[in-house]
């Protein structure tokens, strides 16, 4: 089992920039994806950013191109999430998420996750 702890979020204006942390523990071994989810209340989650945590390949959700950034410190065993342009859009709760497979998309095949960590974003 994967334990992931996740940290970083908080209110900012519009326009500003967080960078939320990821940090793993257990058997890190096992990792081949690591992700970033959010949610916002009475929607379902969805995908905002992974990695592969061996080989590099990035993907991101339409919606955050340009404006997020995924990274992993493999030494560490840490990845992280850096938003820069943020929206009230935004808001949600952001889950870190590990999976033993390539499948990045698929919520059903990350098989750890953190409880999360909020983000606000003010107009």
């Amino acid at each position: 089992q994967v334990q992931l702890v996740e940290s970083g979020g908080g209110l900012v204006q519009a326009g500003g920039s967080l960078r939320l942390s990821c940090a793993a523990s257990g058997r890190t071994f096992s990792i081949a994806t690591m992700a970033w989810f959010r949610q916002v209340p009475g929607q379902e989650r969805e995908f905002v950013a992974a990695s592969s945590w061996r080989y590099g390949p990035t993907y991101y959700a339409d919606s955050v191109k340009g404006r997020f950034t995924i990274s992993r410190d493999n030494a560490r065993i840490t990845a992280y999430l850096q938003m820069n342009g943020l929206t009230p859009e935004d808001t949600a709760v952001y889950y870190c998420a590990a999976s033993t497979t390539t499948d990045y998309y698929a919520i059903p095949r990350y098989e750890s996750w953190g409880r999360g960590t909020q983000v606000i974003v003010s107009s």
